[in-house]
């Protein structure tokens, strides 16, 4: 059980899988902190200076804070839409890697058609 647990451990997907959860979790905490450092108070300023969590409402003895709730959905949508647009550049450039590394193939039919016009030259250049 130990060397089936040692060649699942080791197996490439697994290490790439706990490679991109370290980096996500990296790149979270990166755009979390843009999002609540920069964006949200550039926010906050245009809005008039609404602190969204902040905002709640009092049921007898019940605070429901709703201003939390809508602070995370704001969060997330920002921070969503962050990662849409590095997915995009980073689709962007390999797209543009791909094009220059991409040569031209040429399909049995066109090497056919070059081998044919090739004879074709060959006959009229020895008829003459």
């Amino acid at each position: 059980m130990l060397k089936d647990f040692k060649k699942f451990a080791l197996r490439g997907n697994v290490l790439d899988l706990a490679v991109g959860v370290i980096i996500g979790a990296a790149f979270g905490k990166i755009v979390s902190s843009l999002v609540a450092d920069i964006i949200m108070p550039i926010i906050g300023v245009l809005i008039g200076g609404l602190d969204f969590t902040k905002l709640h409402t009092k049921i007898y003895d019940s605070t429901i804070e709703y201003g939390k709730f809508i602070q995370n959905i704001v969060d997330f949508l920002i921070i969503s839409f962050s990662i849409f647009l590095f997915i995009r550049f980073i689709e962007r450039f390999k797209k543009k890697e791909e094009v220059v590394e991409a040569e031209p193939t040429i399909s049995n039919e066109e090497k056919l058609l070059e081998e044919i016009r090739d004879l074709l030259k060959e006959r009229s250049n020895s008829s003459n």
